[in-house]
């Protein structure tokens, strides 16, 4: 065999294995099926959240997020706390209460059903604005896909999910 052919041949092998394991590098907060706690240092809040599926690993999820310090004009948190918990295994929405913002996310999984449940880290900014609120329509179309979102630009943030 030609060695220069067996060269390419190993390099686009090498290649193709290196992006079907892209995922492996993400700087994940939890291994499949496991818990995880997760908060942004004081004074800065979530601004994207990623994720990667895998139906072997218990039709679960990977996950990691990223954090922004505030605007100066928001001034510190004056009040933070864990809100509502949802149930796995149930369809939910969840908000911050008190016009908080989403600083941290915990969640646990449960093999009997397959699901997890989510509970937010809100911080209460008092000189936020509460008005202007929308849902982003930034969502996989269907569960079983990679998902990313990105706070669009700087002075936006996440409220729930």
């Amino acid at each position: 065999m030609n060695p220069a052919l067996l060269v390419l041949a190993l390099s686009s092998l090498a290649t193709v294995a290196a992006q079907s394991h892209d995922h492996h590098d993400m700087g994940w907060v939890n291994g499949y099926r496991q818990s995880f706690n997760f908060q942004c240092p004081h004074g800065e809040v979530l601004v994207a959240v990623r994720s990667y599926f895998s139906e072997t690993d218990g039709s679960d999820r990977l996950w990691t997020f990223e954090c922004q310090p505030t605007p100066e004009g928001l001034g510190e948190p004056s009040d933070c706390w864990w809100d509502d918990i949802n149930r796995a295994g149930m369809e939910w929405t969840s908000t911050c209460t008190r016009n908080g913002l989403v600083a941290g996310v915990q969640s646990k999984y449960f093999e009997s059903v397959l699901d997890r449940e989510w509970q937010f880290y809100c911080c209460y900014y008092k000189r936020r604005c509460p008005y202007s609120c929308m849902k982003t329509n930034d969502i996989p179309e269907h569960f079983r896909e990679e998902a990313e979102m990105v706070i669009p630009s700087y002075g936006y943030f996440i409220r729930g999910a």
